[in-house]
């Protein structure tokens, strides 16, 4: 029998707390942990380091968003994967949720069986994507990360730099939505000076020189793009 995924829920709302336990341990697959603040919360993350963590916004002592900040700034804890749960939906909160590096966002009310759909989703996410600092693998092509190569079989696809660094990203983040600015927070660091608002330019470029394989890079209305294959 596998080891059980512990989850750690951080949520001010007993009702709402008890039916995710509930629904979660039903089938003996997940051992979750209730905390209903966001002091007692964050302080259970870093003595305990649990499988993934589901996150209210608006919790008593301290905000879910300042919690995901500290998680994700932590070189102990940023591997985590979060998820964000929450009675707000609009669309700059999404935004703030997905920048500060939360793996999925679910509004309240919602399905037990929606949210743990997406939990497994996430699991299923960090088991299976393979990095590899060398190449990164999809379809028919192959990006040698360290020769800046990208190659369909045995043609060599001539990107730009800042194409390059855009795919690369969305490669190591499959099934993830990241948003423009992330991605021009990493375009930056390489000193690929852009504006935000170039990034669609980058990304319809790099759909063409993909041809049929630019499907892959999918476009969320907002928000921002992910890579899905």
């Amino acid at each position: 029998m596998s080891e059980k995924k512990r989850i750690l829920l951080i949520e001010d709302e007993e009702n709402i707390a008890s039916l995710i336990k509930l629904h979660g341990e039903i089938n003996d697959e997940y051992e979750i942990e209730i905390k209903p603040d966001g002091i007692s919360g964050y302080q259970t993350i870093l003595n305990k380091k649990p499988d993934l963590i589901i996150l209210d916004i608006m919790l008593p002592g301290q905000n879910g968003f300042d919690i995901c900040r500290k998680i994700k700034n932590n070189s102990d804890t940023k591997h985590i994967p979060v998820i964000i749960l929450t009675a707000k939906i609009e669309e700059l909160d999404e935004l703030l949720g997905l920048e500060l590096g939360a793996d999925d966002y679910i509004t309240k009310p919602f399905s037990p069986k929606i949210l743990f759909s997406r939990i497994k989703a996430v699991f299923r996410r960090n088991t299976r994507v393979k990095r590899n600092k060398k190449s990164l693998i999809f379809k028919d092509f192959v990006m040698e990360v360290d020769r800046y190569i990208l190659r369909k079989k045995n043609t060599i696809i001539s990107l730009t730099l800042s194409e390059f660094a855009i795919l690369k990203k969305l490669l190591l983040n499959k099934h993830k939505v990241l948003t423009r600015n992330q991605l021009l927070q990493d375009l930056n660091k390489e000193n690929l000076k852009i504006v935000e608002r170039n990034i669609d330019v980058h990304v319809a470029s790099l759909r063409k020189k993909l041809g049929e394989g630019g499907e892959i890079i999918e476009t969320v209305r907002g928000v921002g793009y992910r890579c899905s294959f």
